[in-house]
């Protein structure tokens, strides 16, 4: 009979369970499958908005609870239904973005299943951000923080898609400015992130944890970037990918092999199981 150690894996998506293109490794899959035949429970926790993440877990064969957002939006895969969704108030959010638009960088508002932004259309990089998650912008012509506001959208996390030159100064000017009041951190070298405070992967992780009567101790976290750092602190073992970024690794229990090598079914292989 198989023994598990670990009873709740959750792995973040981009930089940990996909491949640079977007795929997933027939090796991942087969370990995934595997796993939670065998009884055990694995879920997604990504910055991604729910209408970006869903078709890709569902097409993983996943059940269960998926985290989005950084951990504002968790929501039932089979449904679509919201376990919770948290946001910022139009207010929370216009200051957010206005703070982004003062350090002269763009922005986009989250709201739903779409998000907001003052990039122009046909923008390059836009597109490609909207290849990779499967989601279309709406555009505004004035202030995006004017926008949230005037429209009273709530905003289940602001962002700013930047250059990787920018995103430290970007990162460290939102962080002294928001210390303390919202969340703020880095799920790409493109991309700085703002979500309501306490809505964080570590605490997703407790939360399903706690939905499916785990002990925190029988949980692995794995992640790439900043924005997983709460996760891999919070978990039973935390594990950094090997592309991961230096601050993660440096937190992380276990560095596992990269994304690209099939990082996710190395993790379930040495911590899911039991030693016989």
């Amino acid at each position: 009979m198989t023994k598990l150690k670990a009873q709740l894996i959750v792995s973040d998506f981009d930089g940990t369970l996909i491949t640079s293109d977007g795929r997933i490794l027939p090796v991942v899959q087969s370990a995934i499958s595997k796993y939670i035949a065998d009884g055990g429970i694995f879920a997604v926790c990504t910055g991604r908005i729910l209408s970006s993440i869903l078709p890709r877990v569902r097409a993983l064969g996943l059940g269960g609870l998926v985290v989005a957002c950084q951990g504002s939006v968790i929501a039932d895969i089979a449904t679509g239904e919201y376990i919770r969704r948290d946001g910022l108030t139009p207010e929370q959010a216009a200051e957010v973005c206005a703070a982004i638009e003062g350090l002269g960088e763009h922005v986009n508002a989250y709201c739903g299943d779409g998000f907001v932004t003052d990039i122009p259309e046909g923008n390059v990089y836009l597109k490609k951000y909207e290849q990779i998650t499967g989601v279309t912008a709406s555009h505004t012509d004035i202030p995006v923080s004017r926008h949230v506001l005037e429209k009273g959208l709530v905003c289940q996390k602001v962002a700013s898609l930047c250059t990787p030159s920018s995103r430290k100064k970007l990162y460290d000017g939102l962080s002294s400015l928001f210390a303390g009041k919202y969340d703020v951190t880095c799920s790409a070298d493109v991309l700085v992130e703002v979500s309501p405070a306490g809505d964080t992967k570590g605490e997703a992780l407790k939360f399903l944890a706690s939905h499916y009567g785990i002990d925190m101790t029988k949980t692995v976290a794995v992640g790439d970037n900043l924005n997983d750092l709460s996760m891999i602190e919070a978990a039973g073992t935390g594990v950094a990918v090997g592309n991961a970024v230096e601050e993660l690794k440096e937190r992380a229990d276990f560095i596992a092999i990269t994304n690209e090598q099939g990082a996710v079914a190395q993790v379930i292989e040495k911590f899911g199981y039991a030693n016989e």
